[in-house]
């Protein structure tokens, strides 16, 4: 009976993380073998204001890209509605998804939240394109929304 459960429990395992992944999704993210936000908490920056690293225990894999989590809590919020948390554009600089349609890198401690939705920018010590996006926000996030769709396509 109990080796019945467990290959039943990992049965179910395989197929619920696998049934749901989005090829597409997981070939345009910015992951780094499968792990978004160079590993930073995507939960944290909406409840903690700030960019905080997760650790390997507290992952979870939504649709085929895995999450870190710096507390169980945040790993809870986000396994129970992952879609508010994850990043605009797939984790890609927002700023550069819409200025160039291009898929640039990021900063993960720097970033925005509007509107419920989370935006990360690359940053250097010689370019920071969150100034940049803020000035031309609305005008920017609009060719963003159209240039990551048709990343999506």
């Amino acid at each position: 009976m109990f080796k019945h459960s467990l290959l039943f429990l990992a049965g179910f395992i395989l197929f619920s993380t696998t049934r749901a992944q989005n090829p597409q999704r997981v070939k345009q993210a910015n992951t780094e073998k499968g792990l978004a936000i160079q590993g930073y908490d995507p939960v944290a920056y909406f409840t903690m204001g700030k960019a905080l690293k997760g650790k390997k225990e507290f992952s979870v894999l939504a649709e085929g890209i895995t999450y870190y989590f710096s507390t169980p809590e945040n790993k809870d919020l986000f396994k129970n509605d992952y879609k508010k948390y994850e990043p605009q554009y797939g984790g890609w600089c927002a700023y550069a998804m819409g200025a160039t349609a291009e898929k640039v890198e990021i900063d993960p401690e720097t970033f925005k939240i509007k509107d419920g939705k989370l935006y990360l920018f690359y940053h250097t010590w010689t370019n920071n394109t969150l100034p940049k996006w803020n000035k031309n926000e609305t005008n920017l996030k609009a060719k963003a929304d159209q240039a990551w769709g048709k990343w999506l396509q």
